[in-house]
């Protein structure tokens, strides 16, 4: 734990870290937490299952708090797996992600501000989702949300 304490940058910057899995091992999805000093990964898919090992609910908790990340669900804040369906072209995600803006963020505005009011009590979090695209995930449009609240005065960095 030592060794796992020393790589945690020093730093007094906070920022709104978002992170996918899609394409990297579990080792290094826990290093990239570890290097960017995230005290906190907050879960925001609707469903937090996976067939990839590590990345389920139970197990990425595990992990987290093994490295004493703690692990929160926010499953509100994700986009029904229905919804998630066909989706082969970036129009077909920008379809899929002005819904959710209009539909769901409107819907979730206490969500989100649970969400900021942990990024200022713990100063780096990090949300988390699959998509290692930014640009084919929720979580930016979240990110986003969280962003134009009142009183963000904060980096958003995808990791």
């Amino acid at each position: 734990m030592e060794k796992v304490n020393n790589s945690r940058p020093k730093g007094e910057k906070t920022v709104l870290f978002t992170i996918g899995y899609e394409g990297i091992s579990l080792e290094e999805y826990l290093n990239r937490l570890i290097k960017n000093d995230i005290k906190i990964l907050v879960d925001v898919r609707r469903n937090p299952l996976s067939m990839k090992f590590g990345f389920s609910k139970s197990q990425l908790h595990r992990f987290c708090e093994n490295l004493r990340i703690k692990y929160m669900h926010f499953p509100e804040v994700g986009i029904q797996s229905n919804q998630r369906q066909e989706l082969n072209t970036q129009a077909d995600y920008d379809k899929l992600f002005d819904i959710y803006c209009q539909t769901n963020l409107t819907k979730t505005i206490d969500s989100q501000v649970k969400i900021l009011n942990l990024l200022k009590e713990y100063k780096n979090i990090a949300l988390t989702c699959f998509e290692a695209n930014i640009n084919q995930c929720h979580r930016k449009y979240l990110a986003e949300s969280i962003e134009n609240l009142p009183n963000f005065e904060y980096e958003i960095k995808h990791i």
